[in-house]
């Protein structure tokens, strides 16, 4: 996941040209102000499961329970499409995230190193519906 409630910059890096893109092949939950984009989340159906593809927050709005909203939306819509689980994966250095996630009911599965890495470097998350 490349940007767990964790864009790089100080505004979200998603664009309304991007949301077009992955909405013809994924499900895109999004959070507004105002008019103005301030989260999204991305699902990718893998059959028996959802995958949460990358979940993102402005970051001037962490703490203020976007992310957990948009959660709760991922978690209803694989309810509702009668999968068994949603999954995720986090970088292992997002601890706050991983609380988050443990606040759901997601239970870490695996850990993964990544090529050139000598420590693991992401885990991965799911929660039985």
């Amino acid at each position: 996941m490349d940007g767990v409630i964790d864009p790089p910059s100080s505004t979200l890096d998603v664009t309304p040209q991007d949301l077009q893109q992955k909405a013809a092949r994924e499900t895109v939950f999004v959070a507004e102000q105002g008019g103005r984009l301030i989260g999204c989340v991305f699902l990718h159906d893998q059959g028996d499961h959802l995958y949460l593809g990358r979940l993102a927050v402005d970051p001037a709005l962490h703490g203020q329970g976007v992310g957990g909203a948009l959660i709760t939306k991922a978690i209803d819509h694989a309810k509702a499409l009668g999968r068994e689980a949603i999954e995720l994966q986090a970088r292992v250095e997002l601890t706050k995230n991983h609380a988050i996630f443990s606040r759901f009911g997601f239970k870490e599965t695996e850990r993964t190193s990544h090529p050139g890495y000598d420590r693991p470097t992401s885990i991965t998350f799911r929660k039985q519906l």
